[in-house]
């Protein structure tokens, strides 16, 4: 596998769109952006926390900062594929996100055992901070299916589809594959913009003239407040101030 990019600094706006809309939306951007090398495929995640959920209980209050940490793979890896491991920060609207690409089994070793992969460096020395400050554990394991485009004349738009978002609270192991149950309508997609400054001005106008405006949701944070935080305050987890 070729080394992928290791940091990224972007905005990334988020709208929901219906079946429809997500259809003809598509049809209008052919003559802007192209299909990604991948087609249609299946990403997972592994959402890390403190035992009471204190990055993403801090996340849905929006701050000016938030952060968290998550294991990404594409596909269903065996344990000598490559996965992400990821710390995502968004500042003051900017989203930060670096990354360390790992053997699925070099990562593991590292979240379990505390083990040090070969690759270590400058990111795996930010994300172990971030570990040991909070004393992060595998809280949940959240999937989907995307379609990703990228822009003709500026690769660095890209715009992503996401579809069948699903999640499961066991089994949070990537190489088990990615089912779970749903956390939004097989027949909702939630479409993101990532650019590194100011939307195109034919973009601007497309989602105006389509009906299409911004929303907030955060796949971890809906799944956290749908079904996460009831289990919590029963188990008496949470503590308010």
């Amino acid at each position: 596998m070729a080394q992928a990019k290791e940091v990224f600094q972007r905005y990334e706006k988020k709208y929901m769109l219906s079946a429809r809309q997500q259809q003809l939306l598509m049809e209008k951007l052919a003559g802007y952006m192209n299909v990604d090398q991948y087609g249609l495929h299946t990403i997972s995640n592994i959402y890390y926390d403190t035992d009471n959920y204190e990055l993403i209980r801090t996340s849905i209050e929006r701050p000016i900062y938030k952060e968290k940490l998550r294991l990404r793979a594409y596909g269903t890896p065996g344990e000598e594929d490559f996965v992400f491991l990821e710390i995502k920060k968004k500042f003051k609207g900017i989203v930060y996100k670096r990354r360390v690409q790992l053997k699925l089994r070099e990562a593991r070793y590292y979240l379990q055992e505390g083990e040090q992969p070969e690759n270590s460096g400058q990111i795996l020395r930010e994300i172990d901070w971030v570990w040991n400050k909070y004393h992060l554990v595998p809280k949940v394991l959240i999937a989907y299916d995307r379609l990703a485009l990228f822009g003709k004349e500026d690769e660095n738009l890209r715009i992503t589809f996401d579809q069948n978002i699903r999640f499961r609270e066991s089994v949070l192991d990537l190489s088990k594959g990615p089912w779970g149950y749903p956390l939004l309508d097989p027949e909702r997609f939630l479409m993101e913009i990532k650019i590194p400054d100011a939307m195109p001005l034919w973009l601007s106008k497309l989602l105006n003239e389509q009906r299409i405006f911004p929303a907030s949701y955060s796949k971890y944070g809906q799944c956290y407040k749908e079904y996460l935080i009831d289990r919590q305050y029963k188990k008496g987890g949470v503590t308010c101030a």
